[in-house]
């Protein structure tokens, strides 16, 4: 680094993008996570039959929408994620970046609002699950947005200042599930627990609005900020001092513009390919499959209804984003290492491994993993895995090319990671078809 480059005091860029990395991912796994309360208000209460043995029929019998719920929110998510990270990487120079993340998160909060005064409003089934889907698909449309600007702005940064977006959207998971055990432990009703747990939200995305206003007055965001404006002007420059020479050599100029999204694609395709197989792998049976898991230990303790909670979402969460942290200390595999891609497409083993655990209700597989701990052991590997080579390849992404091309390296491989956010979303209906 250059001794004129000022220094990150207390580290205050990073924690900032710690932040907005929380924010960014923090509206789609509190939706994510309440799926005990969204599922819950999708109950028929016109059937309150209950089998021989005293369990509720509607345990084995849900209705339409309860049992399409995890499928169809994953798939409201993801697609507009992906549709608007494409736009957003094509029409960014069209819109200031202020505007795209202040506005993005402005409109999330919001959603949350509106969220959090529905938990009092009585609703059909119908109905709320439409609204429901809406509401997803608004947050994950300016999620994807935010996503964009994010990965772009810290590609003008440092190479390791990708680290605090991946990790703080890891943290978000874990921060959504961990606020979700904390209502059940509350002791009140659902409806009520809902309640404050999407205030909290609230207050978490005003604090990421908070930190955001706080960043350009930050000297060394600002220093790689002018850096960026001054190659701007010497490009700029350039082509103006080419438009004085030869109309041959403007010709080539122009050609050498037009193919230089693609010329950063050749640098690292094999990168964008295998983040977006590793969040395909992952979106393809969490949480569609394995917010289904049943404890077959609990029978009727109180670990039953903080199975899944714990589990499922808050172990997900803290080891995918124990993977991601890691890459602050530890980035192996090198970039231009086979081994890389190998993991990647070895985690294709977690799919059949966890379709055989305890998912209920299943009409086809049989329970090949009985015991809760093979679940929670496939869980860890299967998060951590996520998390660590996810952040490697993104990371990677914007050191395989050019200083002046990082910024467009990013925000492909962002639309990677959308991309294989879509193709988990469609596949999971498959999956679970399979179950």
């Amino acid at each position: 680094m250059a001794s004129n480059t000022p220094r990150d005091k207390y580290y205050g860029v990073w924690l900032i993008f710690f932040m907005l990395g929380l924010g960014t991912l923090l509206p789609w796994n509190f939706f994510m996570t309440a799926t005990v309360y969204f599922t819950g208000r999708l109950k028929d209460t016109s059937s309150n039959d209950r089998s021989e043995n005293g369990t509720d029929v509607a345990e084995d019998r849900r209705s339409a929408l309860e049992a399409k719920f995890n499928n169809v929110m994953t798939v409201c998510a993801m697609l507009p994620l992906l549709l608007f990270t494409c736009l957003n990487s094509l029409l960014h120079s069209l819109v200031s970046q202020r505007l795209r993340v202040m506005g993005s998160l402005l409109a999330i909060m919001l959603v949350f609002v509106l969220t959090a005064a529905l938990v009092k409003v009585p609703l059909e089934p119908l109905p709320f699950f439409a609204v429901t889907m809406v509401k997803i698909v608004i947050i994950n449309s300016f999620g994807a947005v935010l996503q964009g600007s994010l990965f772009g702005m810290a590609g003008v940064l440092p190479a390791t200042y990708t680290t605090p977006i991946m990790s703080g959207q890891g943290m978000a998971g874990s921060f959504a599930a961990f606020a979700m055990i904390c209502a059940i432990a509350s002791g009140s009703e659902i409806h009520d627990a809902a309640f404050g747990y999407f205030i909290t939200a609230c207050v978490v995305i005003m604090l990421s609005i908070l930190s955001y206003v706080l960043l350009p007055k930050l000297d060394f965001f600002q220093f790689y900020q002018d850096k960026k404006s001054n190659e701007t002007l010497e490009e700029e420059n350039s082509v103006n001092l080419m438009n004085r020479g030869s109309k041959d050599e403007v010709a080539t100029q122009a050609r050498e513009q037009k193919i230089s999204i693609g010329a950063i694609f050749k640098k690292i395709w094999l990168l964008a390919l295998c983040v977006c197989l590793t969040f395909t792998i992952t979106i393809g049976v969490f949480p569609a499959i394995t917010a289904d898991i049943r404890s077959t230990l609990a029978d009727g303790a109180p670990w039953e209804k903080y199975f899944v909670p714990v589990s499922c979402f808050l172990l997900f969460n803290l080891s995918d984003w124990s993977g991601r942290s890691l890459t602050a200390v530890c980035m192996r595999p090198q970039k231009d290492s086979l081994k890389l891609p190998l993991l990647v497409v070895a985690r294709l083993a977690f799919i059949p491994l966890l379709m055989l655990c305890n998912i209920q209700p299943r009409f086809k597989l049989p329970v090949f993993f009985v015991h809760d701990g093979w679940f929670i052991a496939f869980m860890v590997l299967f998060a951590f895995s996520n998390g660590y080579l996810a952040s490697l390849c993104m990371c990677f992404g914007p050191k395989n090319v050019l200083p002046h091309e990082a910024e467009t390296a990013g925000a492909i491989m962002a639309f990677f990671l959308s991309l294989g956010l879509a193709l988990g979303a469609g596949l999971s209906f498959f999956f679970r078809a399979l179950v």
